[in-house]
């Protein structure tokens, strides 16, 4: 069963992959442009797997910011995985060690997250393993690659590396959606909210940490109030162990 559930982490986490290189080769030469060296580039990689928070944190390294303002762009930008950690811990089977649970809060990204939300039923963590395995190197590896090319590559290149990250998450969204109206419709509504955070003057000042924070609370309380989801019943061996365990005590 946990083989079963890495390999299937690993299939499923090759696309992830490849849109994570893509987009860390980005980030990896912009680091050495802006004065970081290759290992600093890679390390903060390696430990991060954040493409907005390291963007971002990079543009703060770049104009000399303080850690205070580091601290408080990253914990802003990536809150949101509090919330995906909290999601997916409902997710996995109930009978997960710790352990596995704490492991398994390191890979979760946005694309990590909807791979294993979108999975029928319960999830093993070693099916986040699987995924970890190969996402997270596309990621380190993406970064090395970029950093090593320096500028050798022209900007119209640059420009499409850019938007690889957002074909990934459409490649993520639409066979669930195709599926199942509920999550179209909490796709069609964050991306209405996300475009009044975008359209509306007042709502423009917000920061795109909170808006992420914001759409999600919004429509994924709506979607747990007016789609609720089921819990799943008893596996067949656990539902026979019961029903003999009563016919023991009944006799």
């Amino acid at each position: 069963m946990k083989g079963e559930s890495f390999r299937k982490g690993l299939r499923d986490g090759i696309p992830i992959a490849l849109g994570y290189f893509a987009v860390s080769f980005t980030f990896g030469m912009m680091a050495v442009a802006d004065g970081l060296s290759i290992w600093q580039a890679v390390l903060i990689s390696l430990t991060n797997v954040t493409s907005a928070g390291q963007f971002a944190g990079l543009e703060i390294m770049v104009m000399n910011g303080s850690y205070w303002e580091m601290a408080l762009t990253q914990l802003v930008i990536n809150l949101r995985y509090c919330l995906m950690s909290f999601s997916l811990a409902q997710k996995f089977r109930r009978d997960e060690a710790r352990g596995h649970r704490y492991v398994a809060a390191f890979g979760v990204t946005d694309e990590i997250f909807g791979i294993s939300a979108s999975q029928p039923g319960k999830v093993s963590a070693f099916y986040n393993y699987g995924a970890m395995c190969v996402a997270i190197p596309g990621w380190v590896l993406g970064t090395l690659a970029g950093a090593i090319s320096g500028n050798l590559l022209p900007d119209f290149m640059m420009s499409a590396l850019s938007v690889a990250i957002y074909g990934m998450f459409l490649a993520i969204i639409i066979p669930p959606a195709k599926k199942n109206r509920a999550v179209l419709a909490v796709v069609a509504a964050a991306m209405a909210i996300s475009l009044l955070f975008k359209v509306i003057p007042l709502l423009k000042n917000v920061s795109s940490g909170f808006v992420i924070i914001i759409t999600t609370l919004i429509v994924a309380g709506a979607a747990a109030y007016f789609c609720p989801v089921q819990e799943e019943k008893q596996s067949t061996e656990a539902g026979e162990e019961e029903i003999m365990e009563k016919e023991i005590n009944h006799a």
